[in-house]
C-alpha cells in the first residue's frame, strides 16, 4: 500500500504575495496539482495534504477532489513535524506499505523519477538526490565507505569538510510506513534552525539497520523548487523548453521553441507547423497538417485536418473540420462548431453555433445560437441578434442560402434553404426558401438641402 503525503504548508513569504505558495501557478495551473498529478500516476491508496499558512485557500482550491485527505500544521516547524501531523491518517504497517513524501513547491518532479525512487528504497528506505556544481543551502548526503546513504547533514549544520560535498537531497523520500512513523516520533529539534528536520529520520534508519538507497532524477529541472517570483519564471522558461524540446521530438515544426507555450495538453498528428507565440490552454488537439498562425490562442479546442489557423485568433471549446480557414484576427467561443472546408474571417466572432460544410463568414460578423447549413455565404456586417435581453433564441440558416452584408437576424428566425437576404435587411420573420427577401427603407434624394457650416 502506498501513501503519499504532500507538504503544502508554507508561507512563500519571497513570492510577495496573499496567495498561498502552491497556489501560485506554472504552465497555468498551481504547482500543488502539479505534484498530484505526478503523485496520482502511482495508483496510491491515499493522498494526504498537510497544509497551514492559507489553508482554507488551499483546499478550497481541491474542493470536490475525493482522494486528497487535507491535515493543518499549526504552527510550521519542519519539515518533519509537518509529516507528523499526517501520521494519524497514514494506512498500513506491513513489510510491503510504503509513504512517499513530496513537496508542493516541487511541481515538475515526474512520476518516472518517483516510480524509480520506490524501486531503489528495497526493503528499506530511499532518497531522491541531486550532485551540484553549487551545493549551498542544499542538506548533504553523507556515505560511508561502501557507497552507502548514513545521514543528511543541513547546510548550516555541516562541517566545512560537508559543505563540500556535492551531492545534495532533494527532501523527497521513500520509507516503510510503520518503520517511517517510528523515526518520526524519535527525531528532535535539536540543531540551529530550532526545527524538527525530517531528514534525521535517514540517521535514525541507518541506526536500526534499515538500508537507505538512492535514486536520482531524469532531468534536473525535477527537482528545482519555488521559493521567489524569480524562481518562478526561470522554472516555468525551463518546462516550457522541455515542452518544445518534446513537441519538436514528436515531429512538430516550431518556428521559434523559446516563444512556445503550452498550459495543459497539446496533441499534434504529422506535419504540424507553429508560428511564434502561441498559446496553448486545457486540451487542444492538432490533426496532420494543422499550420498554426503567430500569437495565437487556442484552449480545449480540437482542430482537423489540413485547417490554417491564421495569427491572432482565439479558439475556445470549439470544434473546427478539416481543411478550414480560420482567421486572422477571429474569435471562436464555447460552442462554435465549424465543418470541413469552412471559412472564418477577420473580425467574425461565432458562438455556441454550427457552421456547415463550405459555409463562409469572412469579414465582420457576429454569428451567436445559430445552425448555419452547407454552402452558405454570411455578407460582412451580419449579426444574428439571439439575445431579448432576457432569454436567448436560435437563428436558423438552411444550406446553399445568401445572407447579405449589414444583415441583422433578429431570433428566433429561419432562412429557408437557398434563399437570398438583400444587403441591409432586418429580418424578424422567416425568410422562405429560393426567394429574395429584402426589408430596407426606400431611398431618398432630398433635392435643394445644404449640409450646414460652422458659424464665423
Amino acid at each position: 500500500m502506498l501513501n503519499v503525503v504532500i507538504l503544502a504548508a508554507g508561507l512563500g513569504k519571497r513570492m510577495q504575495s496573499d496567495l498561498p505558495k502552491v497556489l501560485h501557478t506554472l504552465a497555468g495551473k498551481p504547482m500543488l496539482a502539479h505534484v498530484l498529478d505526478s503523485a496520482r500516476q502511482l495508483k496510491p491508496a491515499r493522498i494526504i495534504v498537510v497544509v497551514g499558512h492559507g489553508a482554507d485557500r488551499v483546499k478550497q482550491a481541491f474542493e470536490g477532489q475525493d482522494d486528497l485527505h487535507f491535515v493543518l500544521q499549526q504552527p510550521q516547524q519542519g519539515t518533519g513535524h509537518a509529516v507528523q501531523q499526517a501520521v494519524p491518517l497514514l494506512d498500513g504497517d506491513g513489510k510491503d506499505d510504503v509513504t512517499l513524501v513530496l513537496y508542493g513547491d516541487v511541481p515538475l518532479v515526474q512520476p518516472e523519477t518517483l516510480q524509480r525512487l520506490l524501486d531503489a528504497r528495497g526493503q528499506g528506505a530511499a532518497v531522491l538526490t541531486e550532485v551540484l556544481a553549487d551545493s549551498t543551502g542544499y542538506g548533504r548526503i553523507v556515505r560511508d565507505a561502501k557507497g552507502s546513504v548514513c545521514r543528511i547533514v543541513e547546510h548550516k549544520d555541516a562541517s566545512e569538510a560537508e559543505r563540500l560535498i556535492k551531492e545534495v537531497n532533494t527532501g523527497i523520500l521513500s520509507a516503510p510506513t510503520a518503520k517511517l512513523k517510528d523515526w518520526l516520533s524519535r527525531i528532535d529539534n535539536n540543531n540551529a534552525q530550532g526545527e524538527y528536520y525530517l531528514t534525521d529520520v535517514v540517521g535514525l534508519a541507518v541506526a536500526d539497520d534499515v538500508p537507505v538507497g538512492a535514486a536520482q532524477p531524469g532531468a534536473s529541472w525535477e527537482t528545482l523548487g519555488v521559493n521567489s517570483r524569480v524562481q518562478q519564471a526561470e522554472l516555468e522558461r525551463r518546462w516550457q523548453g522541455e515542452q518544445a524540446r518534446r513537441q519538436l521530438e514528436a515531429g512538430v515544426t516550431l518556428a521559434d521553441p523559446a516563444r512556445f507555450d503550452v498550459r495543459g495538453s497539446l496533441a499534434c498528428g504529422r506535419d504540424v507547423f507553429i508560428d511564434v507565440g502561441c498559446v496553448f490552454e486545457g486540451q487542444v488537439s492538432l490533426a496532420d497538417g494543422v499550420r498554426v498562425g503567430p500569437h495565437c490562442v487556442l484552449r480545449d479546442v480540437s482542430i482537423g485536418p489540413g485547417t490554417h489557423i491564421e495569427a491572432f485568433s482565439h479558439l475556445q471549446q470549439a470544434q473546427v473540420g478539416r481543411d478550414a480557414r480560420v482567421g486572422p484576427y477571429a474569435r471562436l467561443r464555447p460552442g462554435a462548431e465549424l465543418g470541413d472546408r469552412s471559412h472564418v474571417g477577420n473580425f467574425v466572432e461565432i458562438k455556441k453555433s454550427v457552421l456547415g460544410e463550405d459555409s463562409k463568414a469572412n469579414h465582420l460578423a457576429y454569428i451567436g445560437d445559430a445552425d448555419i447549413g452547407a454552402r452558405v455565404n454570411v455578407g460582412a456586417g451580419t449579426i444574428t441578434c439571439n439575445y431579448d435581453g432576457v432569454n436567448k433564441h436560435r437563428t436558423v440558416i438552411e444550406d446553399d442560402a445568401f445572407i447579405g452584408s449589414d444583415t441583422q437576424l433578429v431570433a428566433p428566425v429561419r432562412v429557408g434553404r437557398g434563399a437570398t437576404l438583400g444587403a441591409g435587411t432586418t429580418l424578424t420573420r422567416d425568410a422562405p426558401a429560393d426567394k429574395l427577401t429584402v426589408s430596407r427603407a426606400k431611398q431618398l434624394t432630398v433635392e435643394g438641402w445644404q449640409r450646414p457650416v460652422k458659424k464665423s
